[in-house]
């Protein structure tokens, strides 16, 4: 298996805590961690805790939301990394649905990489705008899904305008 240099950046917990301290601090707040990332596959953790809580003893469903969109776009943007030329992106739709209070460590894994990939080659072939739609499930730590969540990611190659 081919590690890229972005997937050893992020898969790196002192760099990856650098970057979210730096980038997206709520996420290093709430303590996201990326679990696991090949060009394929994307999972992210976080914990059910003090600061990832809601009034009902489960995690807020931002916090869940945050660690499944992670998931999908950490493959995102190891596709688009060092990318020529150069590639955006942009959520522009998310959908979730809910099963089960969400306790303990929550893991939300995405293995829409492939068809990441050929969309992120797809955009920079036609120059026009790719919309791919991303699913992550987030489990507990028994198995059990607690949420799904299907966010929408457009790409399209960066212009000088």
């Amino acid at each position: 298996m081919h590690v890229t240099k972005f997937q050893k950046l992020i898969t790196n917990p002192f760099l990856f805590r650098l970057y979210l301290l730096q980038k997206l601090p709520l996420a290093y707040v709430a303590g996201l961690k990326v679990a696991e990332l090949s060009n394929e596959k994307a999972a992210v953790t976080v914990k059910y805790g003090w600061l990832t809580q809601n009034p009902f003893r489960s995690m807020y469903f931002a916090c869940l939301s945050m660690a499944a969109e992670m998931s999908t776009g950490v493959l995102v943007m190891n596709g688009i990394f060092n990318s020529q030329p150069p590639v955006s992106m942009l959520i522009v739709k998310n959908h979730a649905m809910y099963h089960k209070k969400a306790i303990g460590k929550i893991t939300f894994t995405c293995t829409d990489g492939g068809m990441i990939n050929d969309s992120v080659a797809k955009a920079k072939t036609t120059g026009e705008t790719v919309l791919i739609d991303t699913t992550s499930i987030g489990k507990d730590e028994a198995g059990d899904v607690v949420a799904e969540f299907v966010f929408t990611w457009s790409m399209k190659v960066k212009t000088n305008s």
